[in-house]
């Protein structure tokens, strides 16, 4: 019997690994939509708030995650998005890989090694973090004088890098 619930959850681990994969493929696709389709409806989104990075910061349910890519895609240019490494332990999956953006508004351009964690619940995902080398975008963004970057202020949080 114990055999049989450890496949099953091989199975399970298995089918969360392909559907962060789908939504890969559809986010390198540019279908947003079928990226958020994938999405729990009260998604908890997690990325670091950074300073000078106005898409940057804490999303809570599918709208605000959508309000994240389109102010992702006016700031940058993805050129290179490949995930390496998947990862599952029960609901949670981790996926390891790297990116390379151009700020559209300078030009300049930034990249970073990053790991995506996610859960994933009855076929949905239910939340997700973001990982990534932090101090290499904020300082593209002063670089670049772009219009996604604003002044720090006092509330903003001071990014920390990732040891």
């Amino acid at each position: 019997m114990a055999s049989s619930i450890k496949g099953e959850e091989i199975m399970n681990e298995q089918a969360n690994i392909d559907l962060v994969k789908q939504c890969y493929a559809a986010y390198m696709a540019a279908d947003i939509e079928k990226v958020l389709s994938h999405m729990a409806p009260d998604i908890d989104w997690e990325m670091a708030e950074l300073p000078g990075v106005d898409f940057s910061g804490n999303r809570h349910g599918r709208e605000e995650v959508a309000e994240f890519f389109k102010q992702l895609d006016t700031a940058q240019l993805c050129r290179n998005f490949e995930p390496k490494e998947f990862f599952a332990n029960g609901d949670r999956v981790v996926a390891l890989g790297h990116y390379d953006w151009t700020i559209r508004d300078s030009g300049v351009e930034w990249g970073s090694d990053w790991g995506h964690i996610f859960t994933v619940k009855d076929g949905l995902m239910t939340s997700f973090r973001e990982l990534l080398d932090t101090h290499k975008i904020v300082e593209a963004y002063r670089q670049s004088g772009a219009a996604a970057v604003r002044a720090p202020t006092a509330g903003d949080a001071i990014p920390r890098p990732l040891h």
